[in-house]
């Protein structure tokens, strides 16, 4: 009998191991689309959130891939530990890690309390520390030639405004990736980073209810004219997991970001350009 939604334990689909994945925060958005594209390309996978991620275990079944779903909260490092152990105990190895639980916040440096700072920098920043202290660390005892992928932000090549705890969590995810990817990169394990634009997700959403922004607020600033799809973070990342495509790529920030930050024009400048 499978787990219900709201029970935290491990369930595996089947039994076949190939390459593994791990994802953080792979219950929806952009997570779901990462867990499904890694699926497809060949990855069985272990799925972390801190809801059970039924929806995206049921999604990457379809695509014949072996995946256990695990629910812990990655800024607690005694969760992130046993879900280390679920992993090696069912898969025996891991072989790419995408860090990508994250929380927002928009608010005011001065409307900011100190509670709120602290957990996002805890989920953001703490956390992929954390995951890629446990899963890196394995994966370098062990000696396996991988892939761990941090999803940053363009927020943390710049600065937004009403986002201080947002932006330095952020900021703190690129100097973590380089860093880490000076120390472990000799040693056959990979660190790069993706900085989306505005995605298309259920907390986008929740942002634009809010009145935080508008739509053309994103399209009039983005030179492609659109927001991103989760489809374009999962195709970054796929493409940094692979060995064969990005072999000689650590250590980077690779903006999926449809050119917001090349621009530095005005407004009224760019638009006579689209």
């Amino acid at each position: 009998m499978r787990p219900e939604d709201s029970v935290c334990q491990s369930w595996l689909m089947s039994n076949s191991v190939g390459r593994v994945a791990v994802v953080t925060g792979a219950g929806q958005g952009i997570g779901r689309r990462i867990s499904e594209e890694l699926a497809a390309t060949g990855y069985q996978l272990a799925l972390i959130d801190q809801v059970y991620p039924e929806g995206t275990l049921r999604a990457v079944e379809k695509d014949g891939a072996t995946a256990l779903g695990i629910c812990a909260d990655v800024s607690r490092e005694d969760e992130v530990d046993a879900a280390r152990k679920a992993i090696f105990s069912e898969f025996g190895r891991v072989d790419v890690v995408v860090n990508n639980a994250g929380i927002g916040l928009i608010a005011s440096a001065e409307a900011t309390t100190a509670d709120q700072w602290r957990r996002v920098l805890d989920v953001n920043l703490t956390g992929p520390f954390l995951v890629s202290q446990a899963l890196g660390g394995a994966m370098l005892r062990d000696g396996t030639r991988g892939s761990i992928i941090n999803i940053a932000s363009i927020a943390g090549l710049n600065g937004i405004p009403d986002r201080s705890a947002y932006n330095a969590s952020k900021h703190g995810l690129i100097g973590l990736t380089r860093t880490l990817a000076l120390e472990w990169g000799a040693r056959g394990l990979r660190v790069n980073a993706v900085c989306p634009a505005f995605v298309r997700t259920e907390m986008d959403a929740a942002d634009l209810d809010s009145g935080a922004y508008t739509e053309d607020d994103i399209l009039e600033r983005t030179p492609l004219g659109r927001f991103a799809v989760p489809q374009d973070v999962a195709l970054a990342v796929a493409f940094l997991a692979d060995e064969e495509k990005s072999g000689f790529i650590n250590g980077v920030a690779l903006p999926v970001d449809g050119g917001w930050i090349s621009d530095a024009g005005w407004r009224s400048l760019s638009l006579r350009k689209r």
